[in-house]
C-alpha cells in the first residue's frame, strides 16, 4: 500500500486511518476473537438511553457546544476566558484567536490525567478543582501569568523562549504540587512544554520567527477565510509532531499517539500500527471555536473521530458493553503501549461512531459527534465511574507518562 515512509506517516495521521485500523481491532472483538475484551453489541441501546439522559439533564435544550477545552475554562460557572477576553477589547479579532491559540495548545498539553490525588484551589474564588477541571484552571492561571511569554509587554502568548523555560519545578509551583498532592507525569509535562518550544522554532512555516509563536497557527489555518478540520489535525500533527517522547519512528518521524497491536496485519509499512491521536484531536476540536468566532468557515468537523481516553472507554467498560476476558484488565495497571491499552482505545474509537446514532434517536435529533462527545459520551462515563468506583477512578488502571491520558 505504502511505498514510502513519508506516505505511510501521512496516512497514518488521517481520520480515515484511524478509523480503519481500530475497525480492524473491533471486527476481531465481533468475531469474538481478541484476548482482553468480549463485546455486547445488546447492550448499546441501553447505554444509549442513558447518555441521552445525561444530556437531557445537562443541556435541556440539546444547544450543546462542542467538545473543547473551552467548557473546562467555564466549570464552576466563572467565565474565565470572558473574564479575560474583557482586559483585551482593544485587540483585533485575529490577535484574540492568537491568543486564544496559545492558551488553548498549552492547556491541552497539560492536560493529560491528573491521577487522583492532585487537587488545584484557584487564588482567585478559593475554590478547588481536580482532574481534567482542575488542570485547566490550573494552566489558565498559568498562561494568564504571562509564563510561556518572552515580552514583558506581551504577557498572553506561548512562544519559544518562554516556553523553553519551563521546569518541572516551575510547574509544580504553578500546579501547587507537593507531599499529599502529587500530579502524575509532572517530569513528562515540563518536558512536553519545552519540546514545544523547539517544534515552533522548526516551523517557521506554521509559527513565525521572532520569536515564534503557537498563535501564529492561526494565520496559517486561517489564510484562505475557510479550512476543514482535518486539516487542522495535520497542521497539528505536523507542528507538534516532534514533541512526543520516544515512540514509535517511521521513516525518521515520530509518530506520537500511535501503537501496536497483533490483530493489524499487513506487510507495508504500516503494519501492525493503531493510530489515535488523541491529544492532537482534543486540541483540533479546541482550535474550531476560534477560528469560527474570528470569522473563519470550519468544514468536515465529522471527519474527526471520537477521543480514545479513559471516561469514553471507561463508560464501555462500566454500561457492560466491553467486558474484560480475564481478571488482570481491571486488577493490574497497564503500560499506555500494553495491548489491553490499544485494544480497549481502538474499540472506543469504533463504539463511540456506533452510540452517536442510537443517542440521536432518542433524543429525536442528529447530532455531530463532537456534541455527542461533549454533552455526552464523557460526562455520562464520569458519572459511571462516580457511582462505581471511591474517586471515580476509571475501570482500568493506566501508567501515564503525562502525555497521552
Amino acid at each position: 500500500m505504502f511505498e514510502t515512509a513519508r506516505s505511510a506517516v501521512a496516512w497514518l495521521r488521517t481520520p480515515e486511518a484511524i478509523r480503519e485500523r481500530c475497525g480492524v481491532i473491533f471486527a476481531a472483538a465481533e468475531r469474538d476473537a481478541l484476548r482482553h475484551f468480549s463485546y455486547r453489541p445488546e447492550r448499546l441501546p441501553e447505554l444509549a438511553r442513558f447518555v441521552a439522559g445525561v444530556i437531557r439533564q445537562a443541556y435541556p435544550s440539546l444547544d450543546i457546544p462542542y467538545h473543547a477545552r473551552w467548557r473546562h475554562f467555564a466549570v464552576g460557572g466563572h467565565d474565565r476566558w470572558g473574564g479575560l477576553a474583557r482586559k483585551l477589547s482593544g485587540e483585533s479579532p485575529a490577535e484574540l484567536a492568537r491568543i486564544r491559540f496559545s492558551l488553548a495548545v498549552t492547556s491541552v498539553l497539560l492536560d493529560a490525567g491528573a491521577g487522583p490525588a492532585w487537587r488545584y484551589r484557584e487564588p482567585a474564588t478559593g475554590e478547588t478543582y481536580a482532574r481534567s477541571e482542575g488542570l485547566a484552571v490550573a494552566s489558565f492561571d498559568l498562561f494568564a501569568s504571562g509564563a510561556f511569554s518572552s515580552m514583558p509587554e506581551r504577557t498572553l502568548r506561548g512562544d519559544a523562549d518562554g516556553l523553553a523555560r519551563m521546569t518541572a519545578g516551575r510547574l509544580a509551583a504553578a500546579f501547587q504540587v507537593g507531599p499529599g498532592n502529587e500530579l502524575i507525569g509532572l517530569e513528562g509535562r515540563a518536558e512536553l512544554l519545552r519540546r514545544l518550544a523547539s517544534a515552533l522554532r522548526v516551523s517557521p512555516d506554521l509559527f513565525g520567527t521572532a520569536p515564534p509563536r503557537v498563535g501564529s497557527l492561526f494565520d496559517y489555518l486561517a489564510a484562505s477565510g475557510r479550512v476543514a478540520a482535518p486539516k487542522i489535525l495535520d497542521a497539528v500533527l505536523h507542528g507538534f509532531g516532534s514533541i512526543w517522547p520516544g515512540r514509535i519512528e517511521l521513516g525518521g518521524v515520530n509518530l506520537g499517539d500511535v501503537w501496536r497491536h497483533p490483530a493489524i496485519g499487513g506487510s507495508d509499512l504500516s503494519a501492525g500500527l493503531v493510530p489515535f491521536h488523541k491529544l492532537s484531536q482534543w486540541l483540533t476540536y479546541s482550535l474550531v471555536e476560534p477560528l469560527e468566532d474570528a470569522g473563519i468557515t470550519v468544514t468536515d468537523i465529522d471527519k474527526l473521530t471520537g477521543l480514545p481516553e479513559y471516561r469514553n472507554g471507561g463508560l464501555f467498560v462500566d454500561g457492560g458493553v466491553l467486558v474484560p476476558r480475564h481478571e488482570g484488565v481491571l486488577r493490574e495497571r497497564h503500560a499506555v503501549d500494553s495491548e489491553v491499552v490499544v485494544e480497549w482505545r481502538a474499540l472506543t474509537v469504533v463504539l463511540l461512531d456506533r452510540i452517536a446514532p442510537l443517542i440521536g434517536r432518542e433524543l429525536g435529533r442528529d447530532l455531530p459527534l463532537a456534541k455527542v462527545l461533549e454533552g455526552g459520551t464523557w460526562a455520562a462515563g464520569r458519572r459511571l465511574a462516580a457511582e462505581r468506583r471511591p474517586g471515580g477512578v476509571p475501570p482500568i488502571t493506566v501508567d501515564s507518562d503525562g502525555t497521552v491520558f
